[in-house]
């Protein structure tokens, strides 16, 4: 700070000692002079001390105007939630009348900070004192960021109104209500209900929702009470389907409820006006009498009145079938041509039988052709959805729906493609949504409902926590929705109260934090609630890497991410990114460490993870493919045969953990990923487009490399006996001459079965035919010959029998071979020495004559075509040698003398 800055402040501060006596002199361009010197504060940087100096001076003056506007714009621009200063200096210039003062001082403050609550309805009050128009904006700005201002927003719903602009005036109205019910202010509540029923009465669901937060936070009587209002409407109009539903919540609420049993009755009396038998079954149930329990009247009756000539009907053997006739008790019902005209008792019928609206999916099946009905299908989905739904009490999962469709009006594969049409019109057209118990369950409604409401839906009735962060986060994305709606503020408050109180700090309390922070940001009006940093509770975090591993990301969520730029902020982030990485295995990590010169901390942290490999497993894989090319990597000291070693040793280690049954799935993806960098690692360069870095490391140090690592391969017992074939075969096309131990080529053969391609597709053609095909028919045939008696001399049982075992047994024996087999990869086949796949000419010496003969397995061998299996006594003799051996054997007394002419590929 400039000596010159800091005299001209304590200069100000001594020389203008302005005080509520003197405050008449104090003008608009004071308050300039003021701003400018502000500034010049800021161009400083010497904003701390200055305020320092000017708390100094408001403790022996704390009515100094200069000092209160000095260190309260500057708690301002740095962004302090303490407006002390400047609200005692408002204070001041309202009780010295400075009018236009405070106007200007207000208007600063929302320069600086656009959301300042004081600011705002300080003005707004000079400007409802003064007439100006300007205080509607200012209110709309207050009624935006005060989630609980519920008056302002009920005089601009008042205001919208009489300019007959009923869409704000609705919105602000809904605002206020909303806002009144969270005040518990229940006159108000019912005087805004009043207006809404008489502006938007068909928006059922906003009034459900309202009833329901009045009933959980204030009392259900009353919600009770306002529902009756809303009721008059629907029956007025003759909705009566919605006038039952809400006196059946009335009368959920006090089942005692006179007025509301007497209006059901009258409500089911309009409702069935045209039905014959009415008033017999009103008598029967005894709905209009008090002394039987309301709702099991409502049942009887209900059942009773579904009963009537051509009203649809489902019996669970017979089917659907329609009333023809109707006297007295009895009924007449014809289910169709396969079960025919049943006569029935009413009693029978309302215990045996199920009522059906006509438009029920079940009538619509059993009366329409089938080719009709898919055409109706496929071109109207949102009109299939509807009447799905609404055939089982409006609600309905995608497994109901789909076992309406599937197969009786849709193929399998029709289903895929129609289903995904019907999932895009769940997700657009606002008529539908889901259960607030079950977010799995749909609904359909006979109108839109806002996005907002409908968001709000979902997350009352998604149970999950990450699927709850997904839903607000749309909600947030969604340009079309209004933030500050009480069911947003809701949402956000749900998140927001994880933070205010937790005795466990875990993963949903962290993203928690992380989601609050990301609205707070986006949405400057709601105030972050957390009284601690990030780097607190990080601190306290007891296992970070565990933590972070908890934390569930989806398409529309980054809590991970948003995770690690947190970190990225502490102190101490490179420490931090060093002891998360092996967890978070992210290169731009290592990247941002090494730009900001930490190089051998990376460096280290490769060679900690290579030595201790067992607790870095993944992040060692990671670094070898990811980084192993880097100039720092190069750097660190690792030569590329102890990469390639700790490769080899994290599979063998992953193996044995398989064996053991420890993480299974977590260890097959790191031995996939481990054998791929060693064995088939992607090269657009290679002939194949497969790189096999350990092969290649091999040959490139000769014998003594080769038999140490090849070795080491070799003792891995689960590896896939194709990568230690190429390694052998690679080997072998350089070195024709190398020499493998016998116990190793022992050890790989024993362990699988190799075959072909084709011959493996064959066998398991073969084994299913016998499993689904032939033993079934053969059980029958055994079944059949049972029958027939006496089976001691039944010729036809024996021989099914008999046919039965050889089938078991060859069964079997596929199974076990087919469980054993190893596909050969021809692309393996070496032809400097005889192995499987190779096509050898031989000079019998014996004989004097050539012979040739391709070597293969079992499953391939057809001795009469040359092809022998190298399982065989004569195949095993045969295998390695090479072009020139001479070969001399005794298979079951016969000597053999063979010279090796040639050695090729065989054709597969």
């Amino acid at each position: 700070m400039s000596e010159e800055l800091e005299n001209s402040v304590r200069e100000t501060l001594k020389s203008t000692t302005w005080t509520r006596a003197g405050i008449r002199d104090f003008t608009k361009s004071n308050l300039v002079e003021l701003s400018q010197m502000l500034d010049k504060v800021f161009e400083e940087n010497c904003n701390k001390q200055i305020k320092e100096i000017c708390d100094e001076q408001l403790a022996k003056t704390n009515d100094s105007i200069v000092a209160l506007y000095l260190s309260g714009m500057i708690a301002l621009r740095d962004r302090s939630l303490d407006n002390s200063n400047l609200i005692t200096l408002v204070d001041i210039l309202e009780k010295n009348h400075k009018e236009a003062l405070i106007e200007y001082l207000c208007n600063s403050i929302l320069e600086e900070d656009p959301q300042n609550k004081f600011a705002l309805r300080k003005l707004a009050e000079f400007y409802k004192e003064a007439n100006n128009d300007k205080v509607w904006e200012l209110y709309e700005q207050i009624v935006k960021i005060d989630l609980e201002e519920a008056e302002i927003a009920k005089t601009l719903a008042e205001r919208y109104e009489s300019q007959n602009n009923q869409e704000l005036a609705t919105s602000f109205y809904k605002k206020a209500l909303l806002r009144f019910v969270g005040n518990h202010n229940i006159s108000s509540v019912k005087e805004i209900w009043t207006k809404l029923v008489s502006l938007i009465p068909d928006e059922i669901d906003f009034f459900l929702l309202i009833q329901r937060k009045i009933a959980k936070s204030i009392s259900e009587t009353k919600s009770a009470t306002l529902m009756q209002e809303l009721y008059q409407y629907y029956k007025d109009t003759a909705k009566w389907d919605t006038a039952i539903s809400i006196l059946k919540l009335i009368l959920s609420i006090d089942n005692k409820d006179t007025w509301a049993r007497k209006e059901i009755t009258e409500c089911f009396r309009g409702k069935y006006s045209d039905h014959s038998h009415l008033e017999d079954y009103i008598r029967t149930s005894n709905l209009d009498s008090s002394f039987r329990n309301v709702f099991e009247a409502i049942s009887d009756f209900e059942k009773h009145i579904s009963f009537d000539a051509k009203n649809y009907v489902f019996h669970r053997t017979w089917g659907v079938g329609i009333i023809t006739k109707v006297q007295g008790d009895q009924l007449t019902i014809n289910f169709g041509k396969k079960s025919g005209i049943h006569p029935m008792s009413l009693k029978m019928a309302v215990s045996a039988l199920q009522p059906l609206a006509k438009d029920h999916i079940w009538v619509l099946k059993a009366t329409k052709k089938k080719e009709d009905l898919a055409k109706m299908v496929k071109s109207d989905v949102e009109g299939t959805l509807t009447t799905i739904i609404k055939s089982f009490d409006n609600k309905c999962d995608d497994k109901k729906i789909k076992a309406e469709l599937v197969p009786s009006i849709l193929t399998p594969g029709e289903w895929t493609s129609w289903h995904a049409k019907a999932q895009k019109v769940f997700a657009e057209n606002k008529i539908f949504g889901v259960s607030p118990e079950d977010i799995s369950i749909h609904t359909v409604r006979d109108h839109e409902i806002s996005a907002e409401e409908r968001y709000s839906n979902e997350f009352k009735a998604e149970k999950d926590f990450f699927k709850r962060i997904e839903i607000i986060t749309r909600y947030v994305e969604d340009d079309e929705t209004d933030k500050t709606d009480e069911l947003f503020a809701d949402m956000y408050n749900y998140f927001a109260g994880y933070l205010k109180s937790f005795q466990t700090l875990d993963e949903q309390v962290v993203a928690s934090y992380l989601v609050v922070q990301n609205i707070t940001k986006k949405l400057p009006s709601f105030t972050f609630p957390a009284t601690f940093t990030f780097e607190q509770l990080y601190g306290d975090i007891d296992n970070k890497r565990d933590l972070f591993t908890k934390l569930k990301d989806s398409k529309n969520t980054s809590l991970k991410a948003d995770f690690i730029a947190n970190v990225r902020q502490l102190p101490d982030w490179d420490e931090q990114y060093i002891h998360l990485f092996p967890t978070v295995l992210d290169k731009s990590m290592l990247n941002l460490l090494i730009s900001n010169g930490k190089q051998d901390k990376v460096q280290k942290l490769v060679q900690d993870c290579f030595e201790d490999y067992r607790n870095n497993r993944d992040a060692t894989v990671f670094l070898f493919k990811e980084c192993r090319n880097e100039d720092w990597f190069k750097s660190a000291s690792i030569s590329e045969e102890k990469q390639l070693i700790t490769l080899v040793n994290i599979i063998s280690l992953c193996y044995r953990e398989v064996d053991n049954h420890v993480n299974t799935t977590e260890n097959k993806k790191t031995i996939k990923n481990a054998r791929t960098l060693l064995f088939a690692e992607k090269d657009t360069k290679a002939p194949d487009g497969k790189r096999n870095n350990m092969l290649e490391f091999m040959l490139k140090g000769g014998t003594d490399t080769i038999t140490r690592l090849y070795t080491m391969v070799n003792d891995v017992k689960n590896l896939d006996s194709s990568d230690k074939m190429q390694l052998r075969n690679g080997i072998l096309a350089k070195f024709p001459d190398y020499k493998f131990q016998e116990a190793e080529i022992k050890h790989e053969t024993q362990k699988g079965l190799l075959v072909t391609a084709k011959m493996l597709e064959i066998k398991r053609d073969e084994a299913e035919h016998i499993e689904k095909v032939l033993l079934p028919q053969i059980t029958q045939e055994v079944s059949e010959a049972r029958a027939k008696g006496d089976l001691k001399e039944n010729a036809e049982y024996s021989s099914a029998k008999e046919a039965q075992h050889i089938a078991n047994v060859k069964l079997s024996n596929l199974k076990d071979e087919l469980a054993r087999a190893v596909i050969f990869d021809p692309t393996t086949v070496t032809t400097s020495m005889v192995s499987f796949g190779t096509k050898v000419t031989l000079q019998n010496n014996k004989e004097n004559k050539e012979e040739v003969l391709t070597i293969f397995g079992p499953w391939e061998s057809d001795p009469e075509k040359g092809f022998i299996s190298y399982l065989s006594p004569l195949g095993n003799n045969l295998l390695d040698a090479r072009t020139g051996d001479n070969l001399k054997f005794n298979i079951n007394g016969k000597d053999f003398d063979y010279t090796v002419k040639s050695i090729a590929a065989a054709q597969f």
